[in-house]
């Protein structure tokens, strides 16, 4: 592997290695202090050893160790248990404290609530920092906020919730990766003052964004029309509608919704192209690329500073100024360098999808398209055009299949054709939008310059979605675990070295990762075959799932819903790879694994049986469960997410006063019968 001889690509995967197990094995705040030692006695090794003549083994394990260790700090340093400012030394949960809050970015609402990220700028007068989650009720203020807004709030703090059922998308894992730990739920009578606070360049960015939002809802875009501008242009995906958005997902286009290196280059292109002029004048070469990188990092900041968009400026700004210095410019070299920068600056984005997507891509098409645009030139323009977003799609495509099953679980049959029609139009689009943007913040944007725009997002998403239904093209539910992952990858790699140089050692490389590939999908298989007895985290319902190898039954109260597709029952069935499923009726006793469940409904009706081990409570059971644990002398007792908060509440403290192991899952999470 040609790559690997680069020095900038070993560092990054020893600043790899470091993060992650900065992350898996974390030390506390006294051991750090004597690893830091032990840093600085290492690095004063390496500065001895580069000055010497004749290198020996030393230095580059002292290089090594350098470049592991400061990726391991770079991440533990920002963890809150090592900050001595952070907020939480100064909270308790649950108890109210008062806070002072800085408004940082606005998300998108749900059904209830008002939704932004905050930093802690105080806890109760004392200075702290760290950022939250902050949830204000949609009643508690007549308008929203906007960032650098000042709020004094007094209100209890809350861990985010970890999910309460196996193999469900976990939002507190998801936050942790923004370096966000808690959040505050509040009304109107926990806000104190709200004020102006300082201006940043974020927020700047932010609140620009914003205004020319509005002002675009102003304008005769129609509301799907506009909210595609506005994630195209400006990275503000929140007001596209769900099934939109769905479509898009299924037709493989998704990525172009979200702003990324195929926007930044675009950009790109269309600023060297306006700007040419200013290589003319004497040192114009140099106000030409230092205005190129200044834009591209101003439309990075209005558009969100995402992971990806980050990346593309970050290695578009290498290249720009490498060609300022007329140093040739390796696109591994470039892309590693960025890659290398940007886990410096934030170490949590290696954990974020759209980061480790958007390298993964970019690394295939930099290494592959070369090796794929010679096996299709042709000497026609058309056909060598129409190749090149076929070759830059397909490399793409092979390097983050893997991910993308992983994380979504779904694979779109026809995401080559969507490519090939929406790639020249999104060209048309981004030249467009950016002019309607432009326009619309200086209030002059014509009537029929947005009407044009209304019919071209309206072609591109009649196209979406004409693809989007052909679900025979459309593979869901697709198992892929982790080791699935990595095995794939190592196989890819293998094969494609193979066929770059075919000679013994690689076939002999490439037979052992199919073997490897192979292995695991039969550990696989293994391991998820397995007998389980769950009983669901479900609002208003009673789900029991019972699994048998690779048959899943759910056992459910309400037999007119279908389960199959929805929470929590879908993610289950994807993550355990099963193939048979199947629905019946909750019967209200059974046995599973020589013990006696027996389930209360609403009527409370129950036979006189003398061995029950489990008891499970649902839809508010009218019974009194102090005679009934004398009656039938459970040996726990389980209430699911059917039952009334005050009836839970009651059977509790009569479990305690008992001493009997009582589980709720709307708080506890799915309960698993052994």
């Amino acid at each position: 592997m040609k790559f690997i001889n680069f020095t900038i690509v070993k560092f990054s995967f020893l600043l790899v290695l470091g993060i992650l197990a900065a992350h898996f094995f974390p030390i506390d705040n006294f051991l750090l202090d004597y690893l830091l030692i032990l840093l600085l006695g290492v690095f004063c090794l390496w500065l001895w050893a580069r000055k010497q003549l004749i290198q020996n083994v030393y230095f580059g394990i002292a290089a090594y160790f350098c470049f592991f260790a400061i990726g391991y700090f770079t991440y533990q340093i920002r963890l809150p248990q090592i900050q001595p400012k952070h907020y939480s030394k100064q909270v308790a949960e649950d108890t109210p404290e008062l806070f002072q809050l800085k408004i940082t970015r606005s998300l998108k609402p749900d059904s209830f609530n008002l939704k932004y990220f905050a930093e802690v700028n105080a806890v109760n007068g004392a200075s702290t920092d760290g950022k939250i989650l902050l949830n204000i009720s949609k009643d508690a203020l007549g308008k929203q906020l906007s960032a650098d807004e000042i709020l004094l709030v007094y209100a209890p703090i809350s861990e985010i919730a970890k999910p309460l059922n196996p193999h469900q998308f976990d939002y507190s894992a998801y936050m942790k990766s923004l370096g966000i730990y808690d959040q505050l739920q509040i009304s109107e009578k926990n806000i104190l003052k709200t004020a102006r606070g300082s201006k940043t360049f974020m927020g700047m960015a932010q609140n620009l964004r914003a205004d020319i939002i509005e002002k675009l809802q102003k304008t005769k875009l129609k509301t799907d029309e506009r909210a595609i501008i506005q994630a195209l242009v400006l990275g503000e995906k929140k007001d596209i509608d769900k099934n939109l958005y769905n479509e898009y997902a299924a037709a493989g286009a998704v990525h172009i919704l979200a702003v990324s290196g195929l926007h930044v280059g675009i950009l790109y292109i269309i600023l060297a192209f306006v700007l040419k002029p200013l290589t003319r004048w004497k040192n114009g070469v140099f106000f030409h690329v230092i205005l190129i990188v200044i834009l591209l990092w101003g439309f990075a900041l209005l558009s969100g500073l995402s992971p990806s968009v980050t990346r593309a400026v970050t290695m578009f700004s290498f290249f720009a100024v490498a060609k300022l210095f007329n140093r040739e410019s390796n696109s591994i070299n470039t892309l590693f360098l960025s890659f290398f920068t940007l886990l410096i600056i934030n170490p949590f984005w290696l954990f974020q999808v759209g980061f480790q997507l958007s390298y993964l891509a970019v690394f295939f098409i930099v290494w592959l398209q070369p090796l794929f645009y010679k096996i299709g030139y042709s000497k026609y323009w058309i056909v060598r055009k129409i190749w090149a977003i076929v070759s830059v799609t397909i490399c793409a495509q092979i390097g983050v299949l893997p991910l993308s099953l992983y994380y979504f679980h779904q694979f779109p049959g026809l995401f080559l054709l969507t490519n090939i029609v929406v790639l020249p139009f999104l060209t048309i689009l981004m030249c467009g939008g950016i002019l309607i943007v432009f326009l619309a913040s200086l209030n002059s944007l014509p009537n029929w310059l947005a009407e044009s725009y209304n019919f071209l997002i309206e072609s591109l998403n009649a196209f979406i979605h004409w693809v989007a239904v052909q679900d025979e093209f459309l593979f869901r539910d697709i198992h892929f675990s982790t080791l699935k992952v990595l095995g794939v990858y190592l196989f890819i790699v293998a094969l494609i070295l193979f066929l770059k140089k075919m000679n013994y050692r690689r076939l002999v490389g490439s037979l052992l990762a199919i073997s490897v590939l192979i292995s695991i999908y039969i550990y696989d298989e293994f391991r998820t075959a397995t007998n389980q007895l769950i009983i669901f985290q479900k609002s208003r319902q009673t789900l029991v799932g019972y699994q048998n190898s690779s048959q899943f039954i759910v056992l459910k109260s309400d037999s007119t819903i279908n389960s199959s597709e929805a929470h929590p029952i879908k993610s289950f069935k994807v993550a355990m790879n099963t193939k048979f499923y199947s629905e019946e009726r909750l019967p209200r006793l059974f046995r599973y694994n020589n013990k006696n469940i027996l389930i209360l409904d609403s009527l409370g009706i129950f036979p006189k049986h003398k061995n029950i081990n489990t008891l499970l409570l649902t839809n508010s059971t009218k019974v009194n469960l102090d005679r009934l644990i004398d009656s039938l002398r459970p040996k726990q007792i389980i209430a699911d997410g059917s039952n009334y908060y005050s009836y839970v509440n009651r059977w509790e403290k009569t479990c305690k006063l008992k001493k009997l192991p009582f589980h709720h899952t709307a708080k506890q999470g799915a309960f698993p019968i052994e």
